[in-house]
């Protein structure tokens, strides 16, 4: 049991963790403005800005860094997972989501194919640098504040 209130307790979790869900909620809330329709896909779903993935790993490397120093084996190491993460998402993914997105057009268009598809391939999987950018922002700007009110 004492583990498990370790593990709930402990800011290098819950921090990252508050600032993914405040990105989803965000996205979910954008998305409804936009689209005036509730899609309750974009509270787990990938893409869009900005980037929870980002700024989750941001975050995370930026606490690390307070912790255990700037120069210390454990900040470079997230922080290299955080920027692999980043290019991952602006790259690859996103790369993914535009093949997503031509073959969804390819399969759709009439007389073109003859596969049949039972569900369309998921568009919106990475981001832009843009996104990716604003997200990292993000989780340094959290971990900042979190310097501030709880060190």
């Amino acid at each position: 049991m004492n583990a498990v209130l370790e593990i709930i307790t402990s800011k290098y979790l819950y921090i990252p963790i508050l600032v993914w869900f405040g990105i989803q909620a965000f996205k979910v809330i954008w998305d409804l403005v936009e689209t005036k329709k509730f899609n309750f896909k974009r509270i787990l779903g990938a893409g869009g800005m900005p980037s929870s993935h980002s700024a989750v790993t941001m975050c995370l490397a930026m606490m690390v860094g307070k912790s255990d120093g700037f120069s210390s084996t454990t900040f470079a190491i997230s922080l290299i997972l955080a920027i692999v993460v980043m290019y991952d998402a602006a790259g690859i993914r996103r790369a993914a989501g535009k093949q997503a997105s031509l073959l969804n057009k390819i399969v759709n268009t009439p007389g073109l194919s003859t596969i049949q598809v039972q569900e369309r391939l998921v568009e919106v999987l990475g981001h832009t640098p843009v996104q990716v950018f604003v997200g990292a922002i993000i989780g340094i700007i959290v971990r900042i504040n979190s310097i501030i009110y709880m060190n």
